[in-house]
């Protein structure tokens, strides 16, 4: 592999101990992945900030200890715990002073403080065609789609190791050959209303992961008017059920002007048509028991946004929840949300909102077992692994009115034909 002066510099320790020691891993990662030489890169996002165990820390440890400093603009995912409200907290004191030590460190090295899944719903947002290394799968899957920048899978410890060096392995899709499209699927006789609405992006995103395991769907019959938090829901679920990194959408998004455009002139390797039967039969899938009793809602994954507290707030208004409610999002939201005098209004209407980390990655729900409600498809995926909660899944309103009944209330015209 080749290797530039910068590069060789860096593996000798010129620039210190932990520099060193990430080019080190770098390097060795990059011939795993076969790469033949490293690129630069304009900003990284890392996930090793949350805590999982003490490996975790005894590794950041080591970089600070070694004079770690980030050399290209980061930030930083979601941690183990709300640093502005650790009430929320659930676990125990040993597990959220680990925790908040874990957090600490990645500051100590450079990294911006934002603790969200959606750095792109904040300053760092990367522009089309921009080389970066972002962890993270709902945001890697976003920056590829949405906003055509280039990253590949990058994973804890690894995704630290490019900020602290400012380059990755030139494989994967950091390239142009391998971001063209393989799998094409086609929305067949899908009811306009539908194709409006935020609860179809999850449904048809876990629905595509599924069938796409690791190759790169292209979504053929999506409207043009579609938002950026409807893809965000597509490509989070998409990243749950498979290993999906990038989606193009014909018409949307920024690689596929046109079929032949996403696919790089090439056929497609296969062709799936999907019909609302199909997107019904996926919405069930998404819960793992029947309409009845719940225990808590949960919202927000990725992270809301500011036009997604935009909508629920009629909703809570005119229906007040009665059962636990959740909604992560991260602190510039929060901050929107103080300045319009929202923030006060979603508490007393009963509403929960936490930042910096996310119900599925940390003790934060009340109820000890039960039913989660929710409409994001990542919710739906880790909630019953990771926490131990079942799942119901369904439309914001849908979740609203539940929270407001203490059992799941259903829009019965949403689906039909």
């Amino acid at each position: 592999m080749f290797l530039t002066s910068t590069d060789q510099s860096l593996l000798n320790g010129d620039r210190g101990p932990a520099a060193q020691m990430a080019m080190r891993i770098l390097v060795t990662m990059a011939r795993v992945y076969g790469a033949e030489r490293l690129l630069d890169i304009e900003s990284a996002h890392i996930d090793g900030c949350l805590y999982h165990g003490d490996s975790g820390i005894d590794f950041a440890q080591k970089l600070v200890d070694g004079g770690a400093q980030t050399a290209v603009p980061t930030t930083l995912n979601v941690g183990a715990i709300d640093l502005l409200h650790p009430e929320h907290f659930q676990g125990t004191a040993v597990q959220a002073e680990k925790a908040s030590r874990l957090m600490a460190l990645y500051q100590k090295m450079g990294c911006q403080p934002v603790w969200t899944c959606a750095p792109y719903q904040t300053t760092q947002r990367p522009s089309f065609g921009q080389q970066i290394a972002w962890a993270e799968s709902n945001a890697i899957v976003f920056a590829n789609s949405v906003l055509g920048a280039r990253t590949n899978r990058y994973g804890d410890f690894i995704d630290i190791c490019a900020a602290i060096t400012g380059r990755a392995p030139d494989v994967g899709l950091h390239r142009t050959e391998n971001r063209r499209g393989q799998i094409v699927f086609h929305l067949q006789k899908i009811p306009d209303r539908l194709l409006e609405e935020d609860v179809l992006y999850p449904v048809l995103g876990y629905l595509i992961g599924r069938r796409s395991v690791s190759k790169t769907p292209v979504i053929v019959g999506l409207p043009s008017t579609a938002a950026e938090d409807q893809l965000k829901a597509l490509g989070a679920a998409a990243a749950s059920s498979g290993a999906v990194a990038l989606f193009h959408a014909v018409g949307v998004t920024p690689e596929a002007p046109t079929l032949d455009a996403a696919l790089q002139q090439r056929p497609a390797e296969q062709e799936i048509t999907i019909t609302l039967e199909d997107l019904k039969n996926e919405r069930t899938h998404l819960s793992t028991v029947p309409d009845g009793k719940i225990s808590v809602v949960a919202l927000g994954s990725p992270h809301f946004s500011l036009d997604e507290f935009a909508q629920l707030r009629p909703l809570v208004q005119a229906h007040p929840p009665q059962t636990e409610f959740i909604v992560c999002t991260h602190r510039l939201v929060l901050a929107a949300l103080q300045q319009r005098g929202w923030l006060k209004e979603f508490k007393e209407l009963g509403v929960d909102i936490v930042v910096d980390t996310c119900v599925v990655v940390t003790p934060i729900v009340k109820a000890r077992s039960g039913v989660l409600m929710t409409n994001s498809g990542k919710f739906a995926h880790y909630s019953p692994g990771n926490i131990g909660f079942q799942v119901v899944f369904g439309s914001l309103e849908e979740c609203v009115r539940s929270a407001a009944a203490g059992r799941v209330w259903r829009d019965q015209t949403l689906w039909e034909e």
